[in-house]
């Protein structure tokens, strides 16, 4: 799955911040430079996949 960044504006002028395709708090980091362009946080709302941990790919080598 691609990671994605969405910055939704209200007709209102509020924004909110959505991250998809991230696992744990890999989400923050990648959407910190947005958050700090927008100014200060009023809420945070977790999705499932902020408790999933990320998927670190690897290969194990044999001995042959």
């Amino acid at each position: 799955m691609s990671q994605t960044i969405e910055i939704i504006v209200s007709p209102t002028g509020e924004t909110r911040i959505e991250t998809k395709g991230f696992a744990g708090s890999g989400c923050r980091e990648a959407s910190q430079f947005s958050e700090s362009a927008l100014g200060n946080r009023v809420g945070e709302e977790l999705t499932p996949g902020f408790h999933q941990q990320p998927d670190n790919h690897y290969v194990q080598q044999k001995d042959h």
